[in-house]
């Protein structure tokens, strides 16, 4: 059997091509960046009536859109518990209410859109710790959330207990996205290199916006909002196996490099196994050996990887690019949970853009408070990346990078950036080869 290195979304779906900008064009806003938050910022502004144009650098959805387990959910792990410790019950209460109205958002999009949209109870589990639980049950019952304590589930591992939500969603990704670009202005194979001002310069023509949201997974300017501090990346991994009990719900382990379940067809998708980038990591053969032992009759089919921008607080940076440049705008760190947050994002920047007030911009401000525990470790890890001695290093920020035995590739563990064994980028925000400079 033959098992690709390939999401099942990328082999089921051609999406359409669209040409290179050629010439020095004028728009009301400019989008960078064509992956799912980008595309839906398109749309809805498009569909407000904005002149609107996006800019991909390669193909849309070519980066981290293609390799989602494209779970549509407001349960975002357990995080409840967690935000109405940091923020109130107030904030926590706009995050999940903005959250499961995106779940509504896409059952509302994908009515007439062949894209797989099944609704599915969503759970996040756990293997040893009950009172995790159970303070996320609570949290969820203060915020009005249609949840429940579970105890076991009906997967092959022995699971302590869960927290469901119901009415959450899972889709086929790339189907959704052959739709919803119809009729929008978009560009392929169009790097953005820098911006000036209000203009954005590529290499064969200049695209001057009155707005510009930079949708890039990983902000690519540097000099302004922070985000290389405020941000690093997670790897994760993903296999698809024919053969194997289907599960009626969506499940993901509570516990950092746990294992996370979704059913597609008559695949089963296991994911996980993942840590920061640059780091060790279970990766496919960690997900190999769980399929072996709880679904031994179970065929490999696919397995990919997908990586994560993540936040100091869980939460989105959606909003203002920094306090220092005027109408442009940002939408990132989505923390692993990009389909809910690509529509929040999207509705919330169509309405800054359009002068609407929302009040969850104080939310997802990204100019909110840098004083968090995993500040100091990301400042770590850029210290003594630097320090390290190395003869490859991240032309992003200068770290040194680590060899991905399982990928053949070179990671920097400070902010994510991703070359081939030849020194082609991979992932950014890196915005060019080993051997060029920034």
């Amino acid at each position: 059997m033959v098992i690709k290195m390939i999401s099942v979304w990328s082999e089921q779906t051609k999406l359409p091509q669209f040409s290179e900008l050629q010439k020095d064009i004028s728009t009301d806003v400019l989008v960078i960046g064509g992956g799912l938050a980008g595309l839906l910022c398109a749309r809805l502004l498009t569909d407000a009536g904005v002149n609107c144009v996006l800019a991909e650098q390669n193909r849309i959805c070519s980066g981290v859109t293609k390799n989602t387990t494209a779970k549509i959910t407001a349960q975002h792990g357990l995080i409840y518990d967690n935000l109405i410790q940091r923020f109130g019950e107030n904030k926590a209460m706009l995050y999940f209410k903005a959250n499961q109205q995106a779940v509504e958002d896409y059952a509302e999009m994908c009515k007439n859109i062949d894209c797989g949209f099944e609704r599915r109870t969503s759970y996040v589990y756990t293997l040893k710790n009950r009172q995790k639980i159970e303070n996320e049950v609570t949290a969820l019952k203060r915020l009005g959330a249609k949840s429940d304590f579970v105890s076991g589930s009906d997967l092959p591992i022995d699971v302590m207990c869960a927290v469901s939500m119901k009415s959450q969603a899972q889709f086929q990704p790339l189907a959704f996205v052959s739709s919803i670009v119809d009729g929008l202005h978009i560009f392929e194979n169009t790097q953005v290199l820098r911006i000036d001002g209000h203009t954005a310069v590529t290499h064969n023509g200049k695209i001057n916006a009155k707005n510009i949201i930079v949708a890039t997974h990983f902000p690519f300017i540097n000099k302004h909002g922070l985000f290389s501090l405020k941000m690093y990346q997670q790897r994760s991994y993903v296999i698809a196996v024919e053969g194997a009990e289907q599960t009626a719900g969506m499940y993901v382990d509570e516990a950092q490099g746990g294992i996370s379940l979704r059913s597609y067809g008559n695949l089963l998708l296991i994911g996980g196994a993942g840590a920061r980038t640059g780091k060790p990591f279970g990766g496919w053969e960690q997900l190999r050996s769980f399929a072996a032992d709880k679904y031994p009759e179970a065929k490999e089919k696919y397995h990919w990887a997908t990586q994560d921008c993540m936040t100091l607080d869980e939460v989105p940076y959606i909003g203002a690019y920094s306090p220092n440049t005027p109408r442009l705008y940002v939408a990132t760190g989505f923390n692993k949970w990009g389909m809910t947050s690509s529509m929040v994002a999207a509705k919330l920047l169509r309405d800054m853009i359009l002068g609407k007030e929302n009040e969850l911009e104080a939310v997802f401000n990204p100019q909110r408070s840098m004083l968090r525990k995993q500040l100091l470790i990301n400042g770590f890890e850029y210290a003594s990346s630097l320090l390290a001695p190395s003869l490859k290093r991240c032309p992003h920020l200068g770290c040194h990078l680590k060899w991905n035995s399982a990928e053949h590739s070179w990671d920097c563990p400070c902010h994510g950036s991703r070359f081939s064994e030849d020194g082609e980028l991979l992932d950014n925000p890196a915005t060019g080869d080993l051997h060029e400079k920034e």
